[in-house]
């Protein structure tokens, strides 16, 4: 079962919205699983790890392409490519590379690649029957190698007309979204509004206690789960934390933009399309700036998966 994805012109846009918090989680989600394995490696040099004969060694790599050349166990790979040139007895996975099987190589688990893609040099190469294949997406390999090469980007983005490009999209797109949000839904936000507005701390304290469970649910699933599973239940994670992150920053980008508004602006120019706009690049702003962001980040998660807990609790938040 292979799953694939393409690169389109508007998921480039939607990269933007979702780039940020897919380095995070990824980061903290992935490496996490590093507490549990058991690792011996063979160094050449700073980017490759070579790998001769070691049947009962299970190899994790961050920032180098993998070499296989006789015999593993099981291969991980952050942020680098898996050659193999001999035999692996389990899985082989990676995030942001590739796996390249070559001529005679076998691999007798699953290859489970996020970001990049698969190749075998032969016509039908030589994998134990009933073992499967999956490409989760393969539009981020340069982004995520690049993560795993040099993890301190994440914390100071390079100031370029790109990066204030992608901000003035990223300010467009998350007006658009808002807008719409509360054009269909004005009650749902509203009420989110007031539930943030009524207990802020105790959003802040049921969203980031949520983040933290599902994280470390999704990292003991790598170690307790065949990697095919896991890796499925680590993407229903990301996507269920993307859904509730989208529905919270809108509602947190109108109660920033509304408080705003009534904070520095005469009443008769006050109007919910502004408050929206205010938002929106206040919250872009928080985001851009190097370290602050990722604090930032967490903060707006945290709110946004606890308003999105907390819902149906209606009475409970007028009682406050």
């Amino acid at each position: 079962m292979i799953y694939t994805g393409t690169r389109t012109d508007i998921f480039i846009n939607l990269q933007i919205l979702l780039w940020q918090t897919l380095c995070g989680f990824v980061f903290v989600l992935l490496a996490g699983f590093t507490l549990y394995a058991q690792t011996t490696v063979s160094q050449t040099d700073e980017q490759t790890m070579t790998i001769d004969d070691a049947p009962e060694q299970q190899v994790i790599s961050f920032g180098k392409t993998v070499i296989i050349k006789k015999h593993a166990k099981w291969v991980l790979a952050f942020g680098g490519d898996v050659i193999i040139e001999g035999t692996v007895d389990e899985d082989v996975g990676t995030v942001g590379g590739s796996v390249i099987q070559r001529e005679n190589a076998q691999i007798g688990g699953d290859v489970v690649i996020l970001g990049g893609s698969y190749r075998g040099e032969d016509k039908i190469p030589l994998r134990q029957t009933g073992k499967e294949t999956i490409v989760i997406y393969s539009g981020f390999e340069e982004e995520l190698r690049n993560l795993f090469q040099n993890p301190s980007q994440i914390f100071v983005p390079t100031f370029s007309w790109t990066f204030l490009t992608q901000r003035i999209l990223s300010v467009l797109f998350w007006f658009l979204v808002s807008l719409g949000f509360t054009t269909i839904s004005p009650g749902a936000v509203s009420r989110a509004i007031a539930r943030f507005q009524l207990s802020t701390l105790r959003i802040f304290a049921i969203g980031f206690f949520a983040f933290v469970l599902t994280t470390l649910g999704a990292i003991a699933g790598l170690k307790l789960l065949p990697i095919y599973i896991s890796a499925i239940v680590g993407l229903m994670a990301f996507v269920l934390l993307m859904l509730g992150y989208v529905f919270g920053r809108v509602a947190l980008q109108v109660s920033v933009g509304k408080q705003l508004q009534k904070r520095f602006l005469p009443e008769k120019k006050h109007s919910e399309t502004l408050a929206i706009l205010i938002g929106v690049i206040v919250w872009t702003i928080f985001l851009s700036v190097p370290y602050l962001w990722t604090f930032a980040l967490l903060a707006l998660m945290s709110a946004s998966i606890g308003l999105v807990l907390t819902a149906r609790s209606t009475s409970v938040w007028k009682k406050a």
